[in-house]
């Protein structure tokens, strides 16, 4: 099964043809949630944070709930289908989302090969460090999901990605 990946202007074409099973979206507190047909609550997990890396005042910085909530969500992935994940360019939020699902669902790989999968998917993805740094904690994965991360670099610069995918099963 595969990890999908979407800017916001392209999440309704990617989840008519991809037909995932779950979506999350990450969108700034001013921004609006897509409305997609068929995903109610129980398939469609929508969080409001800023896409910053540090705290900066009078905006939403991720936060350990967030990430928390986000993995809760991803845990009942069944992987049965595809899972889409998006923010407002598919650059940074969602990639971290996305490499977030592929840690959890694979705890016996290696980090840097998922971060890999996303870089050779992608060349702008750039994952909120942020977000990865409150996974990698909750997921006692030591260091190993930042690590990945930083070695992956920053990628091409864009104000908006293509869609991409990464496999779910990784070895």
């Amino acid at each position: 099964m595969r990890i999908w990946v979407s800017p916001l202007a392209k999440v309704h074409d990617v989840a008519r043809a991809a037909r995932p099973e779950r979506v999350v979206s990450l969108l700034s507190p001013t921004d609006e949630f897509p409305s997609l047909r068929g995903y109610g609550a129980d398939r469609h997990h929508k969080v409001h944070l800023h896409d910053i890396r540090e705290e900066l005042l009078d905006h939403v910085a991720p936060t350990g709930e967030h990430v928390q909530g986000l993995i809760e969500f991803i845990r009942d992935w069944r992987r049965t289908d595809p899972l889409l994940v998006h923010c407002w360019g598919g650059i940074s939020r969602s990639t971290a989302t996305a490499f977030i699902a592929a840690c959890l669902h694979n705890p016996e790989a290696d980090e840097r090969a998922i971060a890999a999968a996303i870089r050779a998917a992608s060349p702008t993805a750039y994952p909120n460090t942020l977000i990865v740094e409150f996974a990698d904690e909750i997921l006692a994965r030591r260091g190993r999901m930042r690590a990945a991360i930083d070695a992956m670099g920053r990628g091409d610069v864009a104000e908006v990605a293509e869609p991409f995918f990464i496999p779910a099963r990784f070895r």
